[in-house]
């Protein structure tokens, strides 16, 4: 009877250590294999790591969004998986379908997502620095420093003038955690990437440097809204500098005396005294006026072969120009805009 009791006892304590054990192992198996995340509506949660950020920094954050369901089991596979110590910057897409051991995978792989960033015709250094660096991490006065400072300007071979031509208009695809010189090197390959052996050559037909190119390209970019007579109005430019005229370029005129939302150019703003003025001035300005688009370079770069000289708004606020071979043909295009301007009252 005695042994009887003994057997069952011991039967009775292996069932339950069973029980205790599979519960145990159940639970450590939820904690590393279980889903983890919060539902976002549906949408990923981002997490935005920043450079230099420890692994309580990266806690917090996470805390702060409310993204995790067990923020015990994240801390033990973390550091299990020794997470703490190989914490990657950068943007995080977190889906509610990832396991706390996915997570952690994702996290201390550093399996981040890219960014766009929108370079378009900016018109100055500090909106190109803001444009550049509005998506990502690196900073925009850190940047706009950077590309004006000498050193780098020296090696270069630009000033503040001419370093805008050295950016190129794009939508670039950038990781989050992309810094100020990393930023810069991106740009800057974009550049050689897009001077071809085949587009250099192209501008020495016209006796023109890359540099020349993008400068007489901004004034293009300015003057015409339409892409399709951009090639006309190029045509226009450079038969003026064959001829050594004088380029009198209305946008070059707004860039001098700083107002880019001038509606009508004056003679008082003509007589502006600016380098950048090309009434007063032969020849391309010190630099670009805006980062003209790759349309309006390639135009400069495949002109239309024509004879005229100069155009001027049409009449009709088409935002198309009329164009002419002399002066005489030109004024009466000229007056005829001016009468439209007048009788908007445009002044």
């Amino acid at each position: 009877m005695a042994k009887s009791s003994i057997v069952k006892g011991l039967l009775i304590f292996l069932v339950l250590a069973l029980l205790v054990g599979g519960g145990v192992g159940y639970y450590f198996y939820e904690m590393i294999y279980g889903s983890n995340i919060r539902n976002n509506g549906g949408k990923d949660h981002v997490l935005f790591i920043p450079t230099g950020a420890d692994f309580d920094d990266v806690r917090l954050l996470i805390k702060q969004q409310d993204m995790l369901k067990n923020d015990a089991a994240f801390l033990w596979v973390a550091e299990k998986m020794k997470y703490p110590e190989n914490v990657k910057p950068g943007k995080y897409l977190i889906s509610s379908k990832l396991t706390t051991r996915e997570l952690v995978d994702k996290l201390r792989q550093g399996k981040n997502e890219t960014v766009k960033v929108v370079i378009n015709s900016a018109r100055t250094l500090p909106k190109i620095a803001g444009a550049a660096t509005a998506n990502i991490e690196a900073d925009s006065t850190r940047f706009l420093q950077l590309l004006t400072s000498k050193s780098l300007l020296d090696s270069l071979k630009k000033n503040e003038k001419t370093v805008m031509s050295l950016i190129m208009p794009d939508t670039y695809q950038l990781y989050w955690n992309t810094n100020e010189r990393r930023l810069l090197k991106r740009l800057l390959k974009e550049y050689d990437k897009f001077w071809s052996n085949e587009r250099i050559q192209q501008a020495k037909a016209l006796n023109l440097t890359p540099y020349e190119v993008i400068t007489l390209a901004s004034i293009v970019e300015q003057e015409t809204y339409h892409h399709d007579e951009m090639d006309d109005v190029a045509g226009v430019y450079l038969n003026r500098l064959k001829k050594g005229m004088l380029l009198q370029a209305d946008p070059t005129v707004k860039y001098a005396v700083g107002d880019f939302e001038l509606k009508r150019v004056l003679n008082k703003h003509l007589e502006f005294d600016s380098p950048y003025n090309t009434y007063k001035y032969a020849g391309l300005p010190p630099g670009p006026i805006c980062v003209p688009s790759k349309k309006a370079i390639n135009a400069v770069l495949n002109p239309m072969e024509h004879k005229y000289l100069y155009f001027c708004a049409k009449d009709d606020f088409s935002m198309y120009h009329a164009f002419a071979t002399t002066l005489r043909q030109h004024t009466i295009n000229a007056r005829r805009y001016q009468s439209a301007l007048n009788r908007k009252r445009i002044f």
